[in-house]
């Protein structure tokens, strides 16, 4: 995202060397201050958002996992009654809410990612901002003691550098996208057996299922 690679770039910097490329070194050091307090306060802002997210997931897959045990005693109770198509019925629903309960685990899992990647960048721009709170007047004297000319050459080669990173990425972005469009076009191609078949070993597993309840009802 956006907002981590700003974080990022504020953390790796080096106030020395930024001090050393200013024509104003001071007012260079407040700028680098008030970015990293706002990109503070917007990590922080993201972290509570993905949390309450995770919350949420983790409300939904419980919410699917009570519909699967409620859906299985269903099936167990027609089963009792004798009423197969109801039990199948019943098995049929069990087996869709255990998919989406699963399908949020794994959300879940991706969500948590995220959280402890914002709660890491949140802690070093916080030491970053700490540090350079602490060496602002430092390390403008030193810049004052220090400071030398001809940097303009240097400022321009970093800045052909990034663009032709810029232009990279924007050609791999390209390919990564081209080679993703296939893929998804084969596999529409195989949809149509994969899903043929997909619905043959969902019915297997539904007549194995009610095999194995009417089994333990003791009305096989």
């Amino acid at each position: 995202m956006a907002l981590m690679e700003r974080v990022s770039t504020l953390v790796r910097a080096n106030l020395n060397d930024l001090i050393d490329k200013a024509e104003d070194p001071e007012k260079m050091l407040k700028q680098v201050i008030l970015d990293m307090e706002n990109q503070l306060m917007q990590v922080k802002t993201q972290v509570a958002i993905s949390i309450a997210d995770l919350h949420l997931l983790e409300k939904r897959r419980k919410e699917n996992e009570d519909k699967v045990a409620e859906w299985m005693r269903k099936a167990e109770l027609a089963v009792d009654k004798k009423q197969d198509d109801l039990a199948r019925a019943a098995l049929e629903r069990h087996k869709s809410y255990q998919g989406v309960a699963e399908s949020f685990t794994q959300q879940i899992e991706d969500q948590r990612t995220q959280v402890e990647s914002l709660k890491s960048a949140l802690r070093k721009l916080e030491q970053k901002l700490a540090e350079a709170e602490a060496k602002v007047e430092l390390l403008v004297a030193q810049h004052r003691r220090t400071r030398a000319a001809g940097k303009a050459a240097d400022a321009q080669a970093a800045m052909g550098d990034r663009a032709k990173i810029a232009t990279f990425d924007r050609m791999k972005h390209k390919v990564q996208r081209s080679e993703a469009v296939g893929q998804a076009k084969a596999a529409l191609a195989g949809e149509d057996i994969d899903e043929r078949f997909a619905k043959l070993e969902k019915e297997e597993e539904i007549e194995r299922m009610l095999a194995e309840i009417k089994q333990r009802r003791g009305t096989a």
